[in-house]
């Protein structure tokens, strides 16, 4: 009888580590997710700032148009996040994909 209570704690502790190892994988995807959308909320906000931008140009009979934007576009770097974030987005939902297979 002491080894079959013996072989239950192992059995209960072997469990509880289990469950302790998928909340701390569902924690990771979880944050892993939160930061792709934030990421993702950025970027998009930064992108349709500087299409309004360039869509809102002064015409040129505006005596106070100087020819410059109050605010610099950066349109290469702008494209490197993107790709950055399309990236961590797609590791993200492949982390989730498989997680959940």
């Amino acid at each position: 009888m002491p080894l079959f209570n013996s072989q239950q704690q192992n059995d209960r502790g072997a469990r509880w580590r289990g469950i302790a190892a998928t909340v701390v994988v569902e924690l990771l995807v979880l944050l892993a997710l939160a930061f792709a959308v934030v990421s993702y909320v950025e970027w998009s906000s930064d992108a349709a700032l500087a299409e309004f931008m360039s869509a809102t140009e002064p015409s040129a009979s505006d005596p106070n148009h100087s020819g410059k934007f109050s605010t610099p576009t950066h349109p290469a770097k702008a494209r490197a996040d993107c790709d950055r974030r399309v990236e961590l987005l797609h590791l993200a939902i492949t982390t989730l994909a498989i997680y959940h297979a």
